[in-house]
């Protein structure tokens, strides 16, 4: 609650837009795309300098490192329907996923054969059939023949079966559903659990099981990918695309109506409707009563390596073992060249769950010897350019779970984000196309002809 935060005056004084949008992150700036391109006047309020929320990529010493841990998937269709995106240059991890257990290793991917960036828009797919084929390659079985092959198997369902089927599926935990399908412990803990809990920063599997199935079935179709130049490529390309003048950063909303904005020294934003494009939290404070979910803390550390470099291969790296805190780890040099210097290789790792929040030295310690490990090369002389912790870095997702929660409050004031759709840049791209849709209709604007038709969630 916001106290004595002052309120819009209720005077109905000059709209300076037609819809208001709060927060220039992925959901609103992508709301800000299909609100202008379906002919309405719009302003984004930001109350950060900079635009693009939790994807952030911070520059240091000629490196790019990403703030959050976040993989793509270059199966979401939003990434290729969003206006704005057109030029999105996505990284693929051409050598797919490794998960090591011991000596033990067990490579999963790619769905297709990538060594180089690819438009968000270019190329066609391959069969679903194709696709699973090559996730099932594997070299040194983790867990024996048998494993691998219920992998495969699961693996080709999923990229076979359509999405709305799959929402039909009994909803539980992943870590319950997977037991009531019968899937031996041996394999969920081998295989599925370092996989799942780095596709949904969640290592206790307490997500929906609707929500993992459709996550793995975008994993098995389009594998995963980094966004070339850094996360906040993503955003920073929203917003150029939108009309000069549509971004005003620096400008803290306090308050809200239907009507207006009060910001904190930046007086009252009038228009005819308000978008709330913030955090859960962020949200809530102005929307009392909103429902806040909880949420998985990530930190993500980053080593510059000059001597001791691992092998630059564009892989995941995930521990089954869980020997250490680091969930999964990449080179990310060797993914996207562009996020370190000419020469230098920069390891980016990624700590889940209750570790995420100790000491960024004793998290660095442990950290090391377990990349070692998984490396097979000396950490010692790695230097930790930064570790970024955010304790609500990606909402959760447990069972029950509606992907489609109101994006409507009233006439005129309307909410989206992650929160209100499942927690991925996918869910957050997804509910701001919601939110805009809602705002088109409330304002009596037919969609035009050419629009696609709103995907449903995957």
């Amino acid at each position: 609650m916001l106290g004595s935060a002052p309120r819009p005056s209720p005077g109905r004084g000059r709209e300076t837009a037609d819809v208001a949008v709060i927060g220039a992150g992925l959901a609103g700036l992508a709301a800000a795309h299909h609100l202008t391109a379906a002919g309405l006047r719009v302003t984004v309020l930001e109350a950060a300098g900079t635009v693009g929320g939790r994807m952030a990529t911070e520059e240091i010493d000629g490196y790019r490192l990403d703030r959050g841990g976040r993989l793509l998937s270059s199966d979401w269709p939003e990434l290729r329907r969003c206006p704005g995106l057109e030029t999105l240059a996505l990284r693929p991890f051409a050598s797919g996923v490794l998960i090591r257990s011991g000596d033990r290793a067990l490579r999963i991917g790619p769905p297709r054969a990538a060594g180089h960036a690819r438009s968000v828009r270019g190329g066609g797919r391959r069969s679903a059939r194709a696709a699973a084929s090559a996730l099932a390659g594997a070299r040194r079985p983790l867990s024996g023949a048998l494993d691998l092959a219920r992998l495969r198997a699961q693996l080709t369902r999923l990229a076979a079966t359509s999405a709305d089927r799959l929402r039909t599926r009994p909803e539980l935990p992943v870590a319950q559903a997977l037991t009531a399908r019968g899937v031996p412990a041996r394999t969920v803990e081998g295989l599925l659990r370092p996989l799942l809990g780095a596709l949904l920063c969640d290592p206790d599997l307490t997500t929906s099981s609707r929500v993992s199935d459709l996550v793995l079935r975008g994993f098995a179709r389009g594998g995963l990918c980094l966004p070339a130049g850094g996360a906040a490529t993503v955003p920073e390309l929203l917003a150029a695309g939108l009309p000069p003048g549509t971004v005003r950063t620096g400008v803290r909303a306090v308050s809200v109506a239907t009507n207006a904005v009060a910001t904190r020294e930046h007086g009252t934003v009038r228009c005819r409707a308000v978008l709330i494009a913030t955090g859960a939290h962020d949200a809530a404070e102005l929307l009392p009563g909103l429902r806040v979910p909880d949420f998985h803390q990530v930190t993500v550390l980053h080593h510059a390596v000059e001597d001791d470099a691992p092998a630059p291969e564009p892989l995941l790296l995930l521990d089954a073992d869980r020997r250490g805190p680091v969930a999964y780890t990449t080179v990310a040099s060797a993914v996207d060249p562009s996020r370190a210097r000419p020469g230098r290789t920069l390891v980016s790792s990624v700590v889940l769950g209750p570790a995420a929040a100790g000491p960024v030295g004793e998290l660095d310690r442990a950290a090391r010897a377990q990349l070692a490990a998984l490396y097979g090369v000396p950490t010692g002389r790695w230097h930790l350019l930064a570790a970024h912790h955010d304790a609500r870095a990606v909402p959760a997702m447990p069972a029950p779970h509606d992907p489609r929660r109101p994006v409507r409050v009233l006439h005129g004031l309307y909410v989206c984000g992650d929160h209100r759709d499942t927690s991925s840049p996918q869910g957050a791209l997804r509910s701001a196309r919601r939110a805009a849709e809602a705002i088109r209709r409330d304002f009596g604007i037919r969609p035009r002809s050419e629009d696609p038709a709103l995907p449903t969630a995957a």
